[in-house]
Formats: C-alpha cells, sequence, structure tokens
C-alpha cells in the first residue's frame, strides 16, 4: 500500500483547459486579457475597427477642410524640436496633431483586435482566417501613418493625400470583411447574373472613389493655401466621377433585382443619398460640412458594397455539388 507524505493534499486530476466555441472562458482569462477574450469579443472588436477607420477618416479630413494639413509641417515630429504641438503652431497645429493622437488610438483598437482573433476558438479551433485579416488591419495603420507623414513631406502632394484616402478605405473593407467572418455570415449562393451585379457594384464603387480623389485634388480644399493640385480640369475629372457614379447605381439596380437582398437594398441607400450630397455640395460651392457629409459617405459606400460583395457566390452545378458531398448524392430522392 502507498502512503502519501505528511501534509501532501489530495487536489484530483487537474483539469484540461477547456475553450468554449468563441474563446477561452472569462473564468480562465488573466484579468488584464478579459476585453479580447470570450465569445463576443472579436466580433465587438471587429465593430470597434470599423467605426474607428471611418471616424480615422472624417478626422483626416477635417484636416484637409480646415487648411490644416501642414499644421505640423514636418513628420514624425510636429516641428524640427517637437514631437507635439505648441500655441504658436496655432488652431492649425492643435487639429493636426490631435489627427496624429487619433491615429495611435486606432493603432490601440488594431492590436487589441489581433489580440481578440487570437484568442478566438470556434469549436475548440483556430481560425487562421481572422487572424490573417485583423492582422492586416494591424499592419495597415502604420502604413497608413507612413503615407500621412509623407504626405507632409511632400508639402501635401495631392496624388500622396488621395493614396493616404485610399488606404483608409483598404481598411473599412477589410473591417466589414471581418465583421462577417467574425458572426460567420457565409455567403448565399445565387444566380450567375446576381453574382455579376454584386461584382460589378463592388468595383464601380471602388472607381468611383478614386475618381472622387482626384476631384479633390483638383478642387479648392488642399488642406493648405501653398499645396500643390493635380493640374487637371476639375469640371472634366468631375463629369468623369459623375459617370463612375451613374455606372455603379446601374449596377446595384441589378442587384437589387436579381438578388432581392438586404445587403444590395443597402447599397442602392447609400448611394442615393451620397449622390444627393454631391450634387448639393456642387452646386453650393463645395461647403466644409456637406464635403464632410460626403466623405462620411463614401466610407459607408464602401462598407455597404464591401458587405454586398461578400453576401454573395455562385451557386454550384450539381455535378460539382454531388462531387464535393458524395453522401448527399447516394442519398434518394425524396
Amino acid at each position: 500500500m502507498t502512503t502519501r507524505p505528511t501534509g501532501a493534499r489530495d487536489s484530483g486530476p487537474v483539469p484540461p483547459l477547456e475553450f468554449s466555441p468563441g474563446g477561452l472562458p472569462p473564468s480562465q482569462l488573466p484579468a488584464f486579457l478579459l476585453p479580447v477574450g470570450g465569445e463576443a469579443a472579436l466580433r465587438r472588436w471587429a465593430v470597434a475597427s470599423l467605426v474607428a477607420n471611418i471616424v480615422i477618416v472624417l478626422t483626416g479630413a477635417l484636416v484637409r477642410l480646415t487648411a490644416s494639413g501642414l499644421g505640423c509641417p514636418t513628420w514624425p515630429r510636429c516641428t524640427d524640436e517637437s514631437y507635439v504641438s505648441h500655441p504658436e503652431l496655432g488652431i492649425h497645429g492643435a487639429i493636426e496633431f490631435g489627427n496624429r493622437l487619433l491615429a495611435f488610438v486606432l493603432g490601440v483598437v488594431a492590436v487589441l483586435t489581433w489580440v481578440a482573433a487570437m484568442l478566438h476558438r470556434d469549436g475548440g479551433r483556430r481560425r487562421r482566417d481572422l487572424r490573417w485579416i485583423a492582422a492586416g488591419l494591424a499592419f495597415g495603420i502604420p502604413a497608413q501613418a507612413v503615407i500621412g507623414g509623407i504626405s507632409v513631406l511632400t508639402q501635401l502632394n495631392p496624388f500622396v493625400v488621395a493614396l493616404h484616402l485610399l488606404v483608409s478605405m483598404v481598411l473599412i473593407a477589410l473591417s466589414v470583411w471581418l465583421v462577417r467572418r467574425s458572426r460567420s455570415l457565409e455567403p448565399r449562393p445565387a444566380p450567375r447574373g446576381g453574382v455579376l451585379a454584386a461584382r460589378a457594384t463592388f468595383a464601380l464603387s471602388w472607381v468611383t472613389v478614386w475618381l472622387g480623389t482626384v476631384v479633390t485634388g483638383s478642387g479648392p480644399h488642399a488642406g493648405d493655401a501653398g499645396a500643390a493640385r493635380t493640374g487637371f480640369d476639375g469640371a472634366q475629372v468631375t463629369q468623369l466621377h459623375a459617370y463612375a457614379v451613374y455606372g455603379a447605381v446601374a449596377a446595384t439596380l441589378l442587384a437589387v433585382w436579381l438578388l432581392r437582398s438586404r445587403a444590395a437594398v443597402l447599397v442602392l441607400a447609400v448611394e442615393v443619398v451620397q449622390a444627393a450630397i454631391g450634387i448639393t455640395q456642387y452646386n453650393l460651392g463645395l461647403p466644409v460640412a456637406l464635403v464632410l457629409l460626403h466623405l462620411l459617405g463614401a466610407s459607408l459606400a464602401v462598407a455597404a458594397a464591401t458587405n454586398l460583395h461578400l453576401s454573395v457566390r455562385r451557386r454550384r452545378s450539381p455535378e460539382v455539388a454531388a462531387l464535393s458531398n458524395p453522401v448527399e448524392s447516394r442519398s434518394p430522392v425524396a
């Protein structure tokens, strides 16, 4: 018979570390990981990333619309002597430095989103797709900061400024993708024509946004009184931008007719409001408030078009479906 040493305590078998469907249960997480652990954590942080990336577009637009683009005249410092703004730089320095601070907040959100993706489990298994999307968001923020710094160092070159905005739109699209994947929103099978209409809406939305940056780079809101412009004829590029809008709306109408989905209707609703704002701002001489609303609309249009693009997939032919699921192919017909 085996005897135990004096003072030994039988604590019983140690239970294995188990994962809930969404990640570690709160009882097994260290306190500092509670905000990014648990079943719903990644879903919350994915939405937070989407909101934060839209907000940074608006604050960046505010920098440009208030002619504060060179409020901090250099980068990564605000001035040659200081990383922070000081009273001599005035309101423009405060606005530009405030936008830089918000970029750090966005970076924190992106990192916490990535940590939540690393901790997330789906039925006990890791999700590489979620990790890669979250990593793309996390690495996109410093890349975006570098592009912003180059725009300052090039005295607000309009093409660099346009790239700065387009990268933000890419991060918005990635955030929508993460929101859908974290909620297990799979694309539904749809007719070939409906899928093509959704893809065309997505592509034309990006063409519209890109041409919008060209219009902006040719217009009056340069971010600073001395900033260069593209040199393009403003009326001509505005007309090209309008043609792209017409194409995107036509593709969306086709998607609504063929798919009859809420995702398609949402894109159409955003486009209608966005077009109304664009026409109004053009006829009123580009007032700051309407331009800001138009940029919000552009962000929402990219988000909605991405959601539509990810919501559908091609239907598989019966032969392909049978090969991928041989059990079903042998089932008797009811």
